[in-house]
């Protein structure tokens, strides 16, 4: 009696890219890892490069407006990062928690997971929404915005703040997508409603036909409305299943062990996030004391910063989900390896940018404004900040490995010292009481993310997160 064994042939990179892009099938926690990177990582930087597109391609239609109008995105922005906190947190939580339970295999688990991170999701929406609405023009004058620039950008606080359930549910929603392993959806879900924005953009800013001109709030109806038309097709896909993950209607209950689970986990993790985006309130803040030039150079500087870290974003979710799978599945020597090589084409990816960047600051600038103060702030603002790329990739990865884990203690901790140890009080020195003034703010967010790699590396190597249970 003999037995063959039938050898199937690896596909092309050609095929690999058709799947990922399609949808794959695969089972993340075996095969060729480079494999499952690949799959994984292609949806997920898609999905991301087109929201940092939007990024850009926004305060490209806002700055046509003048300074003010920018200035009102930035510190508007700086206040939206609560939100964002909120979204990143408690969508990391739900990735980390639904991919341990793909993994051990328990598609009934991961579905119950699902629906107790959108209870907490709608209940964050409509808590944040209200207040913000009604507080709007109150949140730019703290934020130190003049009279005028109030009256300019109150509709758009109003809208951008309000309106931001629609953000949080936007994250929280592809978390559970990616946490499945499902990012072809997660990609297509984030470009419908991102493309959705970039037309209406330039239609409801400048107006059209019937349609008025409605300005800088015009950009944040059309952000609100191009969001919520994701947030209720992410819904319809929910509603109707995927291979890995199906809610019935047995799933659409609370439950307490896995609400209270969750809730211990996001809850570290939202203030993982508050700690970094605070902090970038504080640099705002200090950045507004040297005028509205210097505060609209530092929103386009960002913004363009964000195109390239976007893209290294969906890497480190790529990362974040096979961590969290090979753990349920028993493979830690396979997740680690997974974030080593994540780490690595991370970092060569936003090094390359970097250069890019560093070299054509003039040129990129000079794309959005033509105001010599916004230039002149502008340009080594783009290149300070892009010297800090290769810290950046590799810090996001390894920050979100431990998410991945549901070691959300750990990064909070490093996010702590980083940016208000080391970053803030450093921004302020340099600022006030050095040749750099405002460059010394720039200064500061290299140094810190610096800091933030080295000992994130030191912590990834002690291993504690592999042991971690969620």
């Amino acid at each position: 009696m003999s037995s063959e064994i039938i050898h199937q042939p690896q596909p092309t990179l050609w095929q690999s890219i058709k799947e990922a892009l399609r949808g794959s099938h695969q089972d993340y926690t075996t095969g060729s890892l480079n494999r499952s990177i690949l799959l994984l990582a292609i949806p997920m930087v898609l999905e991301m490069v087109l929201e940092s597109l939007f990024a850009v391609v926004d305060v490209f239609w806002v700055s046509r407006l003048g300074s003010n109008a920018i200035a009102t995105v930035g510190l508007t922005e700086s206040v939206l990062s609560i939100v964002f906190s909120v979204g990143i947190g408690l969508g990391m939580s739900t990735t980390a928690m639904v991919a341990r339970r793909i993994g051990e295999k328990d598609p009934d688990g991961a579905a119950i997971s699902a629906v107790q991170a959108i209870f907490l999701g709608l209940i964050a929406s409509v808590v944040m929404g209200l207040p913000f609405f009604f507080l709007a023009p109150k949140l730019l004058a703290a934020m130190g915005a003049s009279p005028a620039l109030v009256a300019t950008g109150s509709g758009y606080t109003r809208i951008a703040l309000g309106g931001s359930g629609v953000v949080l549910l936007l994250f929280l929603n592809n978390a559970i997508f990616r946490g499945t392993g499902d990012a072809a959806i997660a990609m297509r879900l984030l470009w419908v409603s991102n493309i959705l924005n970039l037309i209406l953009d330039p239609i409801l800013i400048f107006g059209l036909g019937p349609i008025p001109r409605m300005g800088v709030t015009g950009a944040a109806l059309a952000t609100f409305t191009g969001r919520g038309i994701g947030v209720l097709y992410q819904f319809y896909r929910l509603a109707r299943g995927t291979e890995r993950l199906c809610i019935l209607g047995c799933h659409l209950r609370l439950n307490a062990t896995v609400l209270w689970r969750l809730i211990k986990v996001s809850a570290l993790g939202i203030i993982q996030f508050l700690i970094g985006q605070a902090s970038w309130i504080g640099l705002v803040r200090i950045v507004s004391l040297f005028g509205a030039p210097a505060l609209a150079a530092y929103t386009i500087a960002i913004r363009i910063v964000i195109f390239a870290i976007l893209p290294s974003w969906g890497l480190s979710n790529a990362a974040a989900t096979l961590v969290g799978q090979n753990l349920g599945a028993g493979h830690p020597d396979r997740a680690r390896n997974a974030v080593w090589r994540t780490g690595l084409w991370n970092m060569i990816f936003l090094g390359s940018v970097g250069l890019v960047f560093i070299a054509f600051a003039p040129f990129i600038l000079g794309l959005f404004t033509s105001d010599p103060e916004v230039l002149r702030t502008g340009i080594p603002c783009l290149r300070i900040f892009s010297c800090g790329n290769i810290a950046y990739a590799y810090g996001m990865v390894l920050l979100q490995a431990f998410n991945g884990s549901g070691d959300t203690l750990t990064p909070t901790y490093v996010n702590l010292f980083g940016f208000w140890i080391v970053e803030i009080p450093l921004a302020w020195f340099l600022a006030m009481h050095s040749p750099l003034q405002v460059n010394g703010v720039y200064a500061s967010v290299v140094v810190a993310q610096s800091v933030i790699v080295l000992i994130s590396l030191y912590l990834f190597r002690q291993g504690k997160w592999a042991k971690q249970k969620i």
